[in-house]
């Protein structure tokens, strides 16, 4: 059985896990391909339609350049047009339960504020999402 922390850290390493939570249902988003190679130098790549109309398909990508399993990864956001925000992310084993801890640097304010404007809500939504699918995948590995 493998303590929580991992669990939450395969969840944001494995595409079959990814796809199951880090679209926020509520936007009507779902996944068209999830590819993510999660090693220094490998990349990823999220294709999402919105609604039902994959004529206009929204693009995620960018390379991975930190991996330290269970504990932290930071990638790149190489969609945007002047490049996008590195985010960091970290796991930590806390009485049980995962400290997770998200920050995202972006290359301006305008960035930033384009960025935010874009996802109110979601990313709260999101993190729900896998605190849920978290919980259910600990349980089905339980037995």
């Amino acid at each position: 059985m493998l303590p929580f922390r991992d669990h939450v850290f395969e969840a944001f390493t494995k595409p079959e896990l990814l796809k199951r939570w880090w679209a926020p249902k509520s936007f009507s988003v779902s996944f068209l391909s999830c590819e993510a190679d999660v090693r220094v130098g490998g990349s990823y790549r999220f294709v999402f339609m919105l609604g039902n109309d994959a004529s206009k398909p929204m693009a995620f990508f960018g390379r991975y350049i930190e991996v330290t399993p269970h504990s932290r990864l930071v990638w790149t956001n190489d969609e945007g047009e002047d490049g996008g925000a590195v985010t960091t992310v970290t796991f930590e084993e806390k009485a049980g339960k995962t400290l997770l801890v998200m920050h995202d640097l972006y290359p301006s304010k305008e960035a930033l504020d384009g960025s935010l404007a874009g996802m109110e809500g979601g990313m709260s939504e999101t993190l729900e999402q896998l605190d849920e699918f978290v919980v259910t995948l600990g349980a089905s590995r339980s037995h």
